[in-house]
């Protein structure tokens, strides 16, 4: 039994991107390598943790080893202790026979993470466990709980994107308001009035116009603005900040 792993204890990350039209989720196969009758099982990034380690940087090692990123954005969201949530019994076998432990029952604790997908690097890891972005709006069956925390992670981000600047994680340094504005609608799902939402945003003196357009565009260029998180941090410490 390797004496270095937890197996009451394990880290789920749902790890939200943005392609400019979708929000995606990554995923990874469960086992492609050793078991290819069962390759096509999908899972959220995850591991048991290790004895003595935080469970932050617990969550912080699996972003890092899939994606090559580091200071990840990272925040808990939930705690999963259902003492049934290791089924099907074969999935749970898959588990037992990964980590060489006798694993009888295993509480999660879920992070969401937000990473700019352009930025991500591939990975021994991720190639290996052919890491993939889906689309939120498809989610495809994962095994054991892991929809149910994928949804929870997709409810915890829509309420906290409002009163947050947690989308200036997920675009680039540079953005133009279309494309904040297809942000938004991505992660809560819905159409946007686009003259009301221009001007809650321009209302905003942390959201900043830049004196520069876009380049290389068929259209128009667009004006490009930036997110001044100084001026944001001092707002905050006097008045509730509400983005929508």
């Amino acid at each position: 039994m390797p004496a270095h792993l937890n197996p009451h204890i394990s880290v789920d990350c749902v790890v939200f991107g943005f392609d400019g039209n979708e929000l995606k989720v990554l995923l990874i196969n469960r086992d492609p390598s050793e078991n290819p009758a069962q390759s096509g099982k999908l899972k959220l990034p995850g591991d048991l943790i290790i004895h003595g380690e935080v469970l932050i940087d617990a969550a912080d090692r699996v972003l890092t080893e899939l994606t090559g990123l580091h200071n990840i954005y990272l925040k808990q969201f939930g705690i999963f202790d259902d003492p049934f949530r290791l089924k099907p019994s074969f999935d749970l076998d898959w588990l037992r026979k990964r980590s060489g432990l006798r694993v009888e029952r295993v509480i999660t604790v879920a992070y969401y993470s937000l990473i700019k997908i352009d930025q991500s690097l591939p990975t021994d890891l991720s190639i290996a466990y052919n890491a993939r972005w889906y689309p939120c709006t498809s989610i495809p069956p994962l095994i054991f709980d892991h929809n149910r925390i994928a949804d929870r992670g997709l409810e915890t981000i829509r309420r906290e994107i409002l009163i947050e600047p947690l989308c200036f994680e997920l675009l680039p340094e540079k953005f133009t308001l279309n494309q904040l504005q297809r942000l938004y609608e991505a992660i809560l799902g819905c159409s946007l009035d686009n003259r009301n939402f221009r001007k809650k945003i321009q209302r905003l003196p942390y959201i900043v116009p830049l004196n520069e357009r876009q380049n290389g565009v068929p259209h128009k260029p667009a004006r490009l603005h930036v997110f001044n998180n100084k001026k944001y941090t001092l707002l905050k410490k006097d008045h509730n900040v509400f983005i929508l």
